[in-house]
Parts: C-alpha cells; structure tokens; sequence
C-alpha cells in the first residue's frame, strides 16, 4: 500500500478497524500533493469531538485507581490521546509530501507504534467494562497541532510537547496501576513508556536538524511553539528527568522545563512590582528613581510570584535565573509564568513580553485573555504601564480610570491617614459623618444625634475601667499643613504640649527619605530647605510629636466587591529612620494580634478582646471610605503600641494607610507555606547591611544562609517549611539588596 493511500484511511476513516490497520509493506513512490488539515478527523459518531468550551469530563487520580471503572475511565483519556496522534501523524505525511523521505519513514514507524497503543488501551479499558466513546472526546490535540505549517510544526508540537508529557505520566500512572494491583496496565504503560522515549528522541534528531544554526533547544523550542501551546504542555505531574536523558535531552532544556510555567486553561492575573507609585502621584513624570532606588527596584522585581498563584504571570525586566527559580521549586513555592521585557517596564512590555524570555514566537499579553491586574500599588506608572491590558480583561469589568482616581490618590497620602484617624478618634468620618463607637453589646446600636455618639476611646474606658487599653489622645495625632508658617505654627504647638521631639513627614514619599526629625530647640538651615523643597508645588507635610514605640505592627486587609477583610496581621520592624527592616508572623496571625503587642498590655484584663473590636470598627470606618474612593484592592494598616509620659501602653491604630502590597502582606502569603505552629520572618539586607556581617557578595550571604538554616520540609501531599531560611530573589543578579524568609518554632527567636 502507498503511504498517502494509508495516511488519508487513517485521517478520513470513519470506522476503528479502518483507523488501526496498517499493512506490513507500505511505499512512498507517490506522495501526492499537499493536503489542507480538515475541520476535524473522520471518526465513527460516538468519538466525534465534544464541543469546544464546554464542560470537561473530570480526570480520575491515583486515589480512584483501587476501583475497577474508574481505572477504565482513565484508560478511556489515553486512548483518546493515542487516536489523536496516530491521526496526527496521518495528517503531516499528506500536509508535506515534500519532506525527507527518511522523516516520513519515522513517522510511519511512530504512527504503527500509536495504532498499537491505541488498540492495547482498548483490551484493557474494555477488561473494565467501559466501552470507546462512553465518556466525551477532547479535541484539544487536534486543534494545537493541525495548523501546522511545516514538519518543524509537528515535532515541536506533537513529539516535543505533547509525546513528552507522556514521559511523566506514562511513569506515573503505571506505578499508581502497580500499586493498586493492576499488573497488566501497569506493563503496558511500562511498554508505551518506553516506545515515548524513542518518539521524544526521533523528534528531538529532527528538531535540532531544522532549527536555526546556533539555536539552543530550549530557545528554538519556546520560538517554534505558537500560542495556546507552550512548554507547560510538555511535562505532567512530576518530571521524568532521567527519561527524558534518556530521549537525549541535554541538562539545560530539562532544567528549564522544570521551571516553566503557563496556565493551561485558567485565565490568568497579571502582577508586577511598581514600588514607586506614590512618589508619581507626587511628581508625576517629573520623578526619575535615582540610580539606587531603580536597581533595588530590580532586585526585587520577582517579588509579586508569592503573592500569585500558579497559572499567574509576573512582568519582569528579566527572568530570574533557573537555578534560583529552581530552589525555590524546591522549597514548595509554585512558579508563574515570567514574562520578560525592557528596561524600564515601559508600553512596550506589555507589546512585546516574550514568555520564558524567549525572543520570539510569543503573542503580546494583550492578545490574551487575562483575569486581573494586580499591581503592587495602582498609580499613573501601573495604568500607564498595563492600559494596553484592560480590554483583555475576563476576570473583572475595570477601566484605567476604575483603578486609579483622584479618589484613590488621595488616600496614599499620610495627610489623609492622619485626618482618617483623628475623625475615628473624635467618633466621626472624615466627610463629617458618624463612625460607630464601640459600645456596651447590651445597648449597641445606631446613635440618634450627636449627644448619642461615643468615641471608642471613651468606651474602652467605661467598659473596662482605668486597666483597659489606651488609644492615643487627638492631640497626638498629626497635623497635615501645606506652608511653612502653618509647618512651624505646628512644631510650636506640639511642643507646648511637652513633645519636644517632632517628626516631619512628606504626605506622599518613599518610606525611609521622606521624614526629618526636629531635636532641637531651633530649626536648622538645612531642616528649613528640606521643608522648603517639600512643601513646593502645593504638597503636604504632616507633622506629629515623637513617640516612644514599643510594638510595631500592621493589619493586611483586601477590599473586595463584598466589603473590607482582614487577613491578619505581622510584626514591623524598621530602623531609626522610618525605613523596612522586616516583618514576622506568628502561626495564629490570621486571628490574633503580634504576641508582641498583647504583651505591652499583659496586666490589663480584657486587653485582647477589646484591642481586636476596636480595631474591628476602625476597618469599618476604613471600608466606607475604601467603597467612596471606588478602590479595589490590598490594603495595609501601620500601627504601633507606645509608652506615654505617664509610662503607659497605647495604641497608635493607624500610623498610615497603604492602599497597595506591601511586605507585610507579601509575608502573610508566605507564611501560607509554613507549616501550622511555626513562625516567620520576612527581611531584607541592603548592601550595608551585608558589608556589616562580613561579606563580599550577595552569592556569599546566600551560601551562609543555606548552611546554617537549612530548609526542613514537612508534610503530604504538599510539603511545607518547618524550619530554615530561603532566599527570595537571586542573590547572583542582586546588587542593592536581598530579600529572606526564615522560619522557626517561635516568632521570638527569628
């Protein structure tokens, strides 16, 4: 029989027994001309294709594998997928007649081995009383591979991607079969497992004679590749690495496999990490990062992956190295997809990202669908930057204009966060209307008039007496003033109050640059320019008197369609200037106050209970004004317990308001990998920092780390950290700064 007589029975065939002959003699002396792909394949009715987009039939596990049916379902899956190859391979000897005559006598060979496949799933799925074309078909095969325009097309597409998948879950299912008792699907998987390894190898031999001279195999592989199809479609649960040696893959292709990620199916969000939103809100496009603060931006670019899922994508200028995303594999983080850009994270990024940071061959993320945009912190350089975006959302109906307004502006603003407070404290909202008090549960309810409101610092006090926690007085709140002479009236004023130490802060700035602390009894030239320069332009300062701190600490809270929730809380430590230091959680954070907070009032009944209603209302508050400003989206709230001059604990609740991410939430969806009753500590070490304890180089600190905090994994199916440090960006490409996560038993010896 001719070879195109075979192809076009196998392709158009209608009937099983037609699709799964193959004469032992075949001849290619008259290939024909090139064929169109069709629609879809002919097959009888019951294997017609379900319709594309409707429900998916579910894929039994290894957990169902000890019931007899459930076996024959699964077995149903990989016929499928063995009839969709053997077609497909019908399909690219009559799309390219023209090939190597050495290329079509391959395929033949492979196309055998499929029809064998195919008729062995049979026996066996019939041996468990499910019959071919009992359960729904998927297309999905067909539709990613048919279009292909050339022989390259199809072993990238089928043998590279599809065929190696196989790898994984040809081994891992024919132990699953083994262990439940199944001995002759468990050889047979065995037998297909080892006819794959050939396939990935006769594929792999002509895949790497078409690529371009010079090409690696992992960088021709991602280029070749046309979107929906991608790496991820090339590996299954857990990678076979020795198969795939064993196919002749070199160590670099499978390592970058290993850490590849895509989304498969599910639509997914995007993040990236814009640490300087306020500072454009302030300047606008006047304000340039100085050449520190854009590396130390670049360091940490990979930040928003722990805060994703999976089937995420992280934009970065560049990809984070395997061998880091590897280690972090290894710590039980899931990996995004990575998409890498220019310089900068300008329009183009989003015009021109490749996936994998491949030069080519990738669609722009525009012409995906996308979920969410997820920002670390909405401002003009985020819509700017993700505008291109908005109209592929699926996940959510927002515009530029939804996700950033002057409404939302203003409440980055620490003037904003000080007149939010003082109108909690004096028991209204800042737009003048009443904020519920914390009352007696027996008479709660709604204040009739003025006379009837009750600030909650005034109900801490009747409620629990002169032993129940303290919330800062009004006049310790800061004052927001937009001139000098108000600037100075207020140092004054706080001052005559017996503060004679007061702090200045920009309303909008970089945490760290945008304070100065006024000591002494006269102002300074220099202390009188500094808040000359930032008061221009019409910017705010606030000015607020030096405290004693004992505790800081903030609240992590997201703003949803439904309303403000509160995710926990972490520990804050900072240095002398206001600047980050780190975070730490303990295993309760999602209920409970720091440890470290509850302890400044430890000699006060009730202090608990109270301290969480109080904070309970002031998130309320807070959400009323969340939902005026239209924000969606993370919210953190910086406080801190401080000794008063009287020598007693009170609670400053809110310090300010970041309405974005910040590294307090980024380390409670850390702590989401820490096993239950451990703690951690996220922090960062800047290059002073490193030059302190002692080492050259980030790679250094990182050795060190690793030897002396060894990870302890624990746990099934998914292990987590019981103890030890990982580092979270690459200390080989940082150069400003490190970020670690450690993990121990107890939060106090972090």
């Amino acid at each position: 029989m001719e070879l195109r007589e075979l192809a076009e029975r196998v392709l158009f065939a209608t009937t099983l027994e037609e699709k799964l002959q193959c004469p032992t003699v075949v001849t290619d002396g008259r290939p024909g001309s090139a064929l169109a792909a069709p629609p879809t394949p002919g097959r009888p009715r019951e294997l017609t294709f379900k319709v594309q987009g409707s429900s998916k039939a579910e894929f039994p596990g290894l957990h169902r594998l000890d019931n007899e049916r459930e076996r024959g379902r699964l077995l149903h899956f990989f016929a499928n997928h063995e009839l969709l190859a053997t077609e497909l391979m019908a399909l690219v000897l009559l799309r390219f007649p023209d090939a190597p005559a050495a290329f079509r006598r391959d395929v033949l060979q492979t196309l055998r081995d499929e029809q064998e496949h195919t008729r062995l799933y049979l026996a066996r799925m019939q041996a468990c009383g499910i019959a071919f074309g009992e359960l729904p078909v998927s297309g999905y095969f067909w539709r990613a591979v048919s279009g292909m325009s050339n022989p390259m097309d199809y072993v990238a597409g089928l043998s590279l991607t599809f065929e190696q998948a196989n790898l994984d879950f040809a081994r891992h299912f024919a132990r699953g079969f083994a262990t439940v008792g199944d001995a002759d699907t468990a050889t047979l998987l065995d037998q297909i497992y080892r006819d794959e390894i050939a396939h990935v190898a006769y594929g792999l031999k002509w895949f790497r004679r078409w690529k371009q001279p010079g090409q690696g195999d992992w960088e021709a592989f991602c280029a070749q590749l046309k979107f929906p199809l991608s790496p991820q479609r090339a590996k299954g649960l857990a990678l076979n690495i020795e198969g795939r040696r064993a196919a002749g893959l070199d160590a670099q292709f499978i390592a970058e496999l290993d850490v590849y990620a895509q989304s498969k199916g599910r639509t997914p969000s995007v993040f990236v990490f814009n640490p300087f939103a306020e500072a454009y809100i302030a300047h606008g496009r006047a304000f340039t990062p100085v050449k520190h603060q854009a590396q130390l931006a670049r360091d940490l670019g990979n930040l928003p992956q722990f805060l994703c899922r999976q089937d995420d994508i992280v934009l970065v200028e560049k990809r984070p190295a395997v061998e880091f995303l590897s280690g972090i594999k290894q710590a039980g983080f899931p990996l995004p997809e990575f998409v890498a850009g220019s310089a900068g994270l300008r329009h183009d990024v989003v015009r021109t990202a490749q996936h994998a940071g491949s030069e080519t061959g990738a669609p722009a993320l525009a012409q995906r669908k996308l979920g969410r945009l997820r920002p670390w912190a909405w401002g003009p350089d985020s819509v700017e930057l993700l505008a291109p975006l908005f109209a592929s959302l699926t996940g959510e109906a927002r515009t530029a204009g939804g996700s950033f307004n002057d409404g939302i502006a203003r409440l980055y603003s620490k003037a904003w966060s000080a007149g939010f407070l003082r109108a909690f404290l004096s028991g209204d909202r800042a737009d003048g209307t009443p904020v519920p008090a914390v009352r007696d549960r027996r008479v709660a309810r709604a204040p009739h008039d003025a006379s009837d409101r009750e600030p909650p610092r005034a109900a801490a006090s009747r409620r629990h007496g002169a032993g129940a926690p303290c919330l800062c007085p009004l006049d310790e709140v800061g004052i927001a003033v937009d001139t000098l002479d108000a600037a100075l009236d207020a140092v004054a004023t706080i001052r005559a109050r017996g503060h004679h130490r007061v702090v200045v802060k920009q309303a909008l700035g970089l945490a760290g640059h945008n304070a100065i602390r006024l000591w002494e009894p006269e102002l300074l030239d220099a202390q009188r320019r500094w808040l000359e320069k930032s008061l221009q332009g019409g910017r705010q300062l606030v000015v607020e008197p030096w405290l004693e701190r004992l505790v800081d600490f903030s609240a992590q809270l997201e703003m949803e369609p439904s309303g403000l929730r509160l995710l926990g809380y972490t520990g804050l430590v900072t240095d002398g200037r206001g600047q980050f230091l780190a975070n730490t959680a303990a295993p309760n954070f999602a209920r409970s106050l720091p440890p470290a907070v509850l302890d400044c009032f430890h000699e006060q009944r009730g202090a608990a209970g109270l301290l969480r209603e109080l904070l309970a209302t002031l998130f309320k508050s807070l959400e009323t004004e969340l939902k005026s400003a239209g924000y969606r989206g993370p919210v953190g709230v910086d406080a801190f317990v401080y000794r008063d001059r009287e020598g007693r604990a009170r609670l400053k609740p809110v310090v300010e308001i970041n309405p974005r991410y910040t590294m307090g939430r980024l380390t409670l969806e850390l702590m989401q990998r820490v096993a239950p009753g451990a703690s951690g500590k996220f922090r960062l070490v800047n290059a002073a920092a490193l030059r302190t304890e002692g080492f050259v180089d980030f790679s250094a600190c990182a050795q060190r780390l690793h030897e002396r905090f060894p990870l302890r994994l624990e746990g099934e199916p998914i292990p987590k950290i019981r103890s030890g440090a990982v580092y979270l960006n690459d200390p080989a490409q940082a150069q400003a700064v490190l970020a670690i996560f450690q993990v121990a038993d107890d939060v106090r010896g972090l």
